[in-house]
C-alpha cells in the first residue's frame, strides 16, 4: 500500500536509530509504574475511560478513548510509535484528558491485528520483532492516514462528550508525525493544532512527503526533533522551517539537546524525563494556541 522507496526510507530511519529499544515491564506493575512516571496536575480532572471500536473503510479498529468525567472538551486524535497502542499510551492519553482534552489513540495496525501488537519490552534489535513491525508499518501509507484520519474525526465528532464548537488537535510520536502532518493538512477546517514529537519522514524527496501538505494547514504545529535525528539529517528542520514561513502557518519547531530518538514515551529505554516534560508543557501550550 506504500511505495517501495517510500518504505525502504522509513525502514532505514528506524534501523538506523538503536535507541528505540523499550524497557521491560510486567504486565501487572506496567501500569503502576507509568502511572508514577508522568506528573498528575494540581488541577487534574477526573477522567472516564473506555476502550472502543470504531468503523473505517478498511475494517474496525480498536482504540482507547478517555474524557473529563464531566461536560463535553475538545478532541485530540494520538498516533501511536511503530510499537502501538500500549499502556504507555494509555497513561499518555489519561494524562491530556486530566489537562481538559477528550483523547482517542487508535491502534494504528488494526487492519493486521488488534492491540498489543507488540509484547512488552518490545525491541528492533530483535529480528522477529522487527520484522512483525515492520511488516505491519507496510500496510500504512499516506492513504491509508487519510482515511484513517477521516474515521477517527468522524467518531470523535459524534461522541457526546467531544465539544465539535472547537477544533481538534493531534499528536503523533516516531512514525505517528507524518500522521499528524497529514492529518493536518487534510483536514485543515477540522484541526486546529498538531505536534510531532522525534517524528521521523516529515520532510522528504518524494510526492508525497507530509511537508507538502503544510500550504493546507490551518494549525498551530509543534515539531519537537531529537538531538540525534537532527544530527543525521540536519537539514529536515530546514526545509519544514521554510515551509511553515512560506505558507504563513504557525510552528514552533526545536531539537531537544541530549535527546535521543523516542525520548518521550515514559516506557522508552531512551525516556528523557526532563526533556519530556518539556516537549509535553510545549504540547499543551501549542493545544490552547490552536483549539482554545
Amino acid at each position: 500500500m506504500c511505495d517501495q522507496d517510500s518504505f525502504r526510507d522509513m525502514i532505514d530511519h528506524l534501523e538506523r536509530r538503536d535507541a528505540l529499544t523499550r524497557r521491560r515491564f510486567g504486565a501487572l506493575s506496567a501500569g503502576a509504574g507509568l502511572m508514577a512516571a508522568l506528573p498528575r496536575a494540581a488541577n487534574a480532572a477526573e477522567v472516564v475511560e473506555r476502550e472502543v471500536e470504531i468503523k473505517t473503510s478498511d475494517g474496525t479498529a480498536d482504540a482507547h478513548f478517555v474524557h473529563p468525567a464531566k461536560g463535553k472538551a475538545p478532541a485530540v486524535l494520538v498516533w501511536t510509535d511503530i510499537f502501538g497502542l500500549r499502556p504507555a499510551f494509555r497513561q499518555m492519553g489519561r494524562r491530556l484528558a486530566e489537562s481538559g482534552y477528550a483523547v482517542l489513540t487508535p491502534n494504528p495496525f488494526y487492519r493486521t491485528q488488534r492491540a498489543p501488537t507488540t509484547t512488552p519490552g518490545a525491541s528492533l534489535q530483535d529480528e522477529t520483532t522487527r520484522n512483525a513491525v515492520m511488516a505491519m508499518a507496510r500496510t500504512l501509507s499516506a492513504e491509508t492516514h487519510a482515511s484513517d484520519g477521516q474515521a477517527f474525526i468522524g467518531w470523535l465528532d459524534g461522541q457526546a462528550a467531544v465539544d465539535t464548537r472547537r477544533k481538534m488537535g493531534t499528536t503523533g510520536y516516531c512514525m505517528g508525525g507524518p500522521i499528524v502532518m497529514r492529518t493536518a493538512g487534510n483536514f485543515p477546517d477540522r484541526i486546529g493544532a498538531g505536534a510531532s514529537f522525534h517524528g521521523g519522514g516529515l520532510a522528504t524527496d518524494k510526492p508525497d512527503s507530509p511537508h507538502l501538505l503544510v500550504p493546507k494547514m490551518k494549525a498551530h504545529v509543534l515539531i519537537a526533533i531529537a538531538a540525534n535525528d537532527d544530527e543525521k539529517e540536519p537539514n529536515a528542520k530546514v526545509v519544514l522551517r521554510q515551509a511553515f514561513d512560506a505558507a504563513k502557518v504557525p510552528a514552533e519547531i526545536e531539537v531537544y539537546a541530549g535527546t535521543k530518538h523516542g525520548w518521550c514515551p515514559p516506557d522508552a529505554a531512551v525516556y528523557d524525563e526532563a526533556q519530556a516534560e518539556k516537549a509535553w508543557a510545549r504540547l499543551l501550550a501549542t493545544l490552547k494556541a490552536g483549539i482554545a
